[in-house]
């Protein structure tokens, strides 16, 4: 079975790095991107298994990328790590997006945000599984 790719979103260069080393080891494919405009590239390109995105970014931000995430590529599926704490634009991600798991900065790497990038692709794999029973 090909590796799960897991797509990280974050505008900011110190927060990309540091995912970079947290997630070196780890079994799957990593990219780091910057912008949501980035992302929308990559997805348009290959298969991704997971987006792991910031919402406040300039131009596109997490928000806008998350929807159109949802209705492009509905099998993507989609996380926010944020330092957001407005629950009103929380709870607009979580709906618009359809978000599985929302991660606060700064985060818990081993209690927290790794077993939730493994639950994400579990649930990739069970949702596509599903789709495959259907047809």
């Amino acid at each position: 079975m090909k590796k799960p790719t897991i797509l990280f979103v974050d505008d900011q260069e110190v927060t990309l790095a540091t995912l970079k080393r947290a997630f070196l080891d780890e079994p799957y494919e990593k990219i780091f991107v910057h912008s949501g405009k980035e992302a929308i590239e990559i997805l348009e390109k290959q298969q991704v298994h997971v987006i792991v995105t910031d919402l406040g970014m300039p131009e596109m931000n997490g928000r806008q990328l998350l929807k159109i995430v949802m209705e492009k590529y509905p099998d993507t599926v989609r996380m926010v790590l944020s330092g957001q704490s407005n629950i009103n634009t929380l709870l607009d991600a979580v709906n618009e997006g359809k978000v599985y798991k929302f991660i606060t900065k700064p985060w818990k790497l081993e209690e927290e945000f790794k077993p939730a990038i493994e639950a994400a692709i579990e649930y990739h794999a069970t949702l596509a599984q599903q789709e495959q029973t259907v047809k």
